[in-house]
């Protein structure tokens, strides 16, 4: 398995992580990479982005090029906190009018004393066009196997 073949320190925006490292981020250069790890056909693979559908790569290309590039359907991974339908809802429409599927997404509870939890948790499942795969509490310590207790992805097609 393959993790992370493109990453920088510090975890910020691509276009800024990029340029203080000194590298120049298109989706050109990131299809390689991409393309390799889809070539080992695993049972599942999951190519994570970072910093939402229309963070700058570089100049040109934002993250929502290379997801369009790869034409791979879309799980979207909700920040809970307030703001989050609004964002949320504007991501799945961007995401549909770039023409990807949206299968699923993900609650991920940055801020468990969010006001109206459930009831914000209610409404993005009644709005967002997909499944909700699961809701990721906020854990003490991240691993893969930490996160993969909290998501149900039989729940994909």
């Amino acid at each position: 398995a393959q993790v992370n073949p493109v990453a920088f320190e510090p975890a910020i925006a691509p276009h800024l992580a990029a340029r203080e490292a000194g590298v120049v981020l298109t989706v050109q250069s990131l299809l390689a990479p991409m393309r390799e790890i889809l070539d080992m056909q695993a049972d599942f693979t999951l190519i994570e982005g970072a910093g939402g559908w229309r963070v700058p790569l570089a100049d040109q290309d934002n993250l929502s090029d290379l997801a369009m590039a790869l034409d791979l359907p879309v799980i979207l991974v909700v920040g809970v906190r307030l703001g989050c339908i609004n964002h949320a809802l504007l991501t799945a429409e961007a995401i549909a009018q770039d023409g990807l599927q949206l299968a699923g997404w993900v609650a991920n509870i940055i801020d468990p004393k969010t006001a109206r939890l459930e009831e914000n948790l209610a409404t993005l499942a009644e709005r967002i066009p997909a499944p909700c795969l699961g809701r990721v509490p906020k854990l003490k310590l991240v691993t893969a196997e930490a996160v993969a207790e909290h998501l149900q992805l039989d729940l994909l097609d």
